[in-house]
Order: structure tokens, then sequence, then C-alpha cells
């Protein structure tokens, strides 16, 4: 028998928080698991009038697709975007420097919200109410905007850094952990762009054993 579609996000929770009454903002970050670069939040509050549509988790579009709704996203809604540092990960941990780039990403909307949608199950410090949401992405229309944009952002930034660090391959993988990665970093060494405090690359630097 075949699966049934998973639903589509929509605007429920920001309903219930009140919005369009009271500016509601989606946040969501990218760039967690990576081992190199920052980690990127974004903070969107959306106007349901002018809501592009297509909107959903960002990890179920493809690059163009992500780039024609972040494109559309500048023009109808309110974007705040909010990062930590590769030194700010490796000083305080990933899920510290997230929830630095998340708070980072509010204090950034021109619209101070009312009320802000966290993807997840923790929440930053924040001078707003805020409830997490668990995959919220796939569930509030603002999150899964807010996913879209991190993520576009992000990968931007990984393209510029392949620049700055050629060999890498960070514009192909954006820092993940894949094999084409893993054979760079045996060549060429962590080079300044690498979260240090990762296994992975924290091994490298150790002296052996």
């Amino acid at each position: 028998m075949p699966r049934a579609p998973s639903p589509l996000p929509d605007f429920r929770f920001e309903l219930e928080a009140g919005h369009p009454r009271l500016a509601v903002c989606g946040v969501d970050e990218a760039g967690r698991g990576p081992w190199a670069g920052p980690v990127v939040a974004a903070a969107v509050i959306l106007d349901p009038a002018a809501t592009p549509p297509g909107l959903n988790d960002s990890k179920k579009l493809d690059a163009a697709r992500r780039e024609a709704l972040f494109a559309a996203l500048k023009v109808s809604a309110v974007i705040g975007i909010g990062e930590a540092s590769v030194e700010e990960i490796d000083r305080l941990n990933i899920l510290q420097a997230t929830m630095l780039a998340m708070s980072r990403a509010v204090a950034a909307l021109a619209t101070p919200p009312a009320f802000a949608l966290i993807d997840g199950n923790r929440l930053p410090a924040l001078p707003c109410p805020a409830r997490a949401i668990v995959k919220g992405d796939a569930l509030s229309l603002s999150v899964a905007a807010a996913s879209i944009a991190a993520k576009t952002v992000r990968d931007r930034t990984m393209c510029a850094l392949a620049e700055i660090h050629p060999g890498y391959g960070f514009e192909r993988h954006k820092g993940y952990g894949t094999e084409a990665h893993r054979q760079a970093l045996s060549r060429l060494g962590p080079c300044a762009a690498h979260r240090t405090s990762f296994a992975p690359i924290r091994k490298m630097l150790s002296p052996a054993a």
C-alpha cells in the first residue's frame, strides 16, 4: 500500500501565536554537522498575503529551488541572518554556537518579533516568548522559510570559502564529512575554516600516540 505523502508546512503554529496581529518569526539553522565553516541561522517573518508558494524543509528542495525561494522571500518577508564563527564553535561547542547564531538572527530582524517558533527541542536566549517545534521546518511555513534562508546563505558562504581555501571541495560538499573531504584533508591537512573541536579534525591535529 503506498505511503501517504508528508503534510506540507502551514500557518497553524503562527496563528496559535497570534500572527498576523502579532509579528511571529520562524527560526532555523544550517551547518551544525559539517567539519568546516560557520553555523548560520535565519529568522523570518512571513506576510500571509504574500507568502511564496512551495516553501518547505530546505532538505527537501534542490539548490536552484532554494535560491529562487530565497529571492522571493527577500522581496516579501522580513529576514534576519545570524552566524557563529568557527572560532566560536570551537570555543563554545556546536550547540551553544547554534543557539548564539539563532539569537543573532532574531536580533537582526528589522521588525522585532512578538513570538518566535524555533526548529528543534531547545530555545535560544531571546527577547520574546518562543516555542520549540521538533521538525518545525516541515510543519511551520515560517520555520521552513528560515531553513531555506539559512541553508542558502551558508551554501554561499562555503562557496566563498572554497575560493579562499582551494582544494577541499567546499563548494561541493559544503564542509560535510564526505569521502572527498576526508581525502582532501589527508592531502592538505586542516585549514583555518575547519572546526578543530570536531573529532576528525582534532585527531589530525593531535600528535600520534
